[in-house]
């Protein structure tokens, strides 16, 4: 059985009548990662930012669609709208896809795991509202 971003890639290349040659192309992408993509049974982890990117270009698609995708590809469950179909910005328009996607990864780590992203997260924040110190 096909995983969820082998198949939006396939359904796009069938739809269209694009090779993975036509996707690299115009997404900046090598051939390889696209034809990889594209028959991995089993992707072990998230593709680059700039993969994903690329890919979503080369396939005229959204990068929610192509992100989403590939999380539930490799096993991370993003709910909201299903892979391959654009959200309703009205339902949310505050969402954001990268903002989901951290929140399903946080929720396969260990409970020890989540408390370190959690002081991670605490450090950040309170770094970020401290002031720059001046030059």
């Amino acid at each position: 059985m096909a995983n969820a971003l082998q198949q939006l890639i396939r359904e796009r290349l069938d739809r269209e009548g694009w090779s993975y040659g036509d996707v690299a192309r115009r997404g900046g992408v090598p051939r390889s990662t696209v034809h990889h993509l594209a028959t991995t049974d089993r992707v072990v982890r998230m593709p680059q930012a700039t993969t994903l990117e690329g890919l979503a270009k080369g396939l005229q698609l959204s990068l929610d669609a192509v992100r989403r995708a590939a999380a539930e590809a490799c096993g991370i469950h993003v709910y909201g709208s299903p892979a391959g179909q654009e959200a309703d910005a009205a339902a949310a328009p505050t969402a954001d896809p990268e903002v989901d996607l951290l929140i399903a990864s946080v929720q396969q780590l260990s409970a020890e795991d989540r408390r370190h992203v959690a002081a991670l997260v605490e450090s950040l924040l309170g770094r970020s509202a401290r002031p720059a110190p001046e030059k």
